[in-house]
């Protein structure tokens, strides 16, 4: 009776489980290219090389490919996350800034050419 009571239980717990939705398998390279854009978003009006708007871009980009809410607080952190990791170290236009920035616009820029070439429509 007990092993009993203990299965039942075990299969209602297992059955009030949250679902989670499957990530697309461009999941990781999204999450990348948004914290790419939230660092970009801090370095560029530092150094003011170029007038994008990254915030803005990546809510366009997070618009366009309708994720869930999982997914949508997953990139938005991610931005936030390379945000913030550049702001805990630069507080000038220095020439490591002015490399990183670099690196960071060539990186965002293979990745979506990548993302856009295997999985859009």
């Amino acid at each position: 009776m007990k092993r009993i009571r203990l299965a039942i239980a075990l299969l209602l717990a297992l059955g009030t489980a949250p679902v989670f939705a499957i990530d697309p398998p461009y999941q990781r390279q999204m999450e990348r290219l948004a914290e790419i854009m939230g660092s970009l978003y801090f370095l560029q009006p530092l150094c003011e090389a170029g007038t994008e708007d990254w915030r803005a871009q990546m809510a366009e980009l997070i618009t366009l490919d309708e994720p869930d809410e999982d997914r949508r607080q997953r990139l938005a952190g991610a931005f936030n996350v390379g945000y913030t990791a550049y702001s805990r170290f630069h507080r000038a236009c220095t020439p490591a800034a002015r490399e990183a920035l670099t690196r960071l616009l060539v990186e965002a820029e293979r990745i979506a050419r990548d993302i856009h070439t295997r999985f859009a429509e």
